[in-house]
């Protein structure tokens, strides 16, 4: 298989979920910036809409939107209990908690990115954004992982996303829960593999 990825970007999920399940696996830098493969491919022609992640399987078919190719992931690795299985309630869970992170806390950073957002809209924006998170903070108090007790694809995920925080000004200090939670996922081995891999650790 072959993971599209851009160093920090919301591919960083899949990235640990490969390294979490043990799975073989290539990973292609595909810069955003200039959507140009290392080989000089055009990174349109696989990804249409220029964006990672993109998982290329070994038959040359391609996934694309993190929150799929997780769950394809951990359903390839079913030993790992990335996720629950299939029909089961809680695998509805899972899929609340990856439908809100992409929704309410993944797409609620994308205008602080932008250039051209005015800075009085930022502010509204981080407010809002601030307090997602403050509820996640609450959902999270007592718990080492969304789920409970045992990591999961959504875990990949969150951790991604809260990356942003410290790039786009968003002081989530006082999220006490949030920040425990975030030390305790990035000392993980296959998190702290992943990030290497993409060059945001030494």
């Amino acid at each position: 298989m072959k993971l599209y990825y851009s160093p920090g970007a919301c591919s960083l999920s899949p990235h640990i979920v490969l390294h979490e399940a043990g799975l073989a696996h290539e990973s292609v830098l595909a810069s955003t910036k200039t959507h140009k493969l290392p080989d000089g491919t055009d990174f349109y022609s696989i990804s249409p809409l220029g964006y990672v992640p993109v998982l290329e399987l070994d038959d040359g078919t391609r996934l694309r939107e993190g929150q799929a190719i997780v769950q394809y992931l951990a359903d390839l690795a079913p030993q790992k209990n990335l996720a629950p299985a299939n029909g089961t309630l809680a695998r509805y869970h899972l899929q609340e908690w990856l439908s809100f992170i992409s929704s309410e806390v993944h797409k609620g950073f994308s205008p602080l990115f932008a250039a051209n957002t005015p800075e009085e809209y930022k502010s509204a924006i981080k407010e809002r954004l601030f307090g997602r998170l403050k509820w996640v903070d609450g959902e999270l108090a007592g718990k080492q992982y969304l789920m409970g007790d045992g990591f999961s694809v959504a875990d990949a995920y969150l951790f991604t996303v809260t990356n942003w925080a410290q790039h786009v000004g968003l002081d989530i200090s006082q999220l006490r829960n949030l920040v425990a939670y975030r030390e305790h996922i990035a000392a993980r081995p296959a998190v702290q593999i992943a990030m290497k891999a993409e060059g945001m650790l030494k």
